[in-house]
């Protein structure tokens, strides 16, 4: 396969960078929204969620389809491929374990809350799954920070590198 060139390697770390902002910026908004619905108030509790859903639609979403892209290119169309460097294969699995929890447990507990919004009005704030979904969303969510901040720091400090033998 052809190689991208030094100009195209440019292009594609600042499309990376940016997508990675828009994720992660997305991941952290959603966080401090969540903090501050007052699950007491169900207008708040409503716009909160449609909230949720808008940055999660149209921030992290992209933000997270976009990385996955960019790393399959640099994966199949660069030297550094997926798994010739342990800190870049790691990276590349924390990332698909991160974004299968963003697919499969945030999304779904933030979907399945609306829902519960739109039913039972008033009454879904009292119910016990609402609650709980609304619970374990947030820790899915810290999970997500953590692990998109381990990656960051995988990305800079590249560690379990071959180290250069002396002369």
């Amino acid at each position: 396969m052809k190689k991208i060139g030094s100009n195209g390697m440019k292009w594609l770390k600042i499309i990376h960078v940016f997508l990675v902002v828009l994720f992660f910026g997305g991941i952290l908004s959603s966080i401090a929204l969540n903090l501050h619905i007052d699950l007491t108030k169900y207008d708040e509790s409503y716009l909160g969620y449609k909230n949720l859903i808008i940055i999660s639609d149209h921030i992290v979403k992209w933000g997270a389809i976009g990385t996955l892209l960019v790393g399959l290119t640099y994966g199949f169309f660069t030297n550094w491929g997926f798994f010739k460097h342990r800190w870049v294969g790691v990276k590349f699995v924390l990332y698909m374990i991160q974004t299968i929890v963003g697919i499969f447990i945030v999304d779904e507990l933030m979907v399945a809350n609306m829902e519960l919004l739109e039913t039972q009005k008033e009454m879904a704030l009292n119910n016990p799954i609402f609650i709980r979904n609304h619970e374990i969303r947030q820790y899915a969510v810290y999970f997500q920070v953590l692990v998109t901040t381990f990656i960051f720091i995988i990305s800079f400090l590249k560690p379990w590198r071959k180290k250069k033998r002396g002369r």
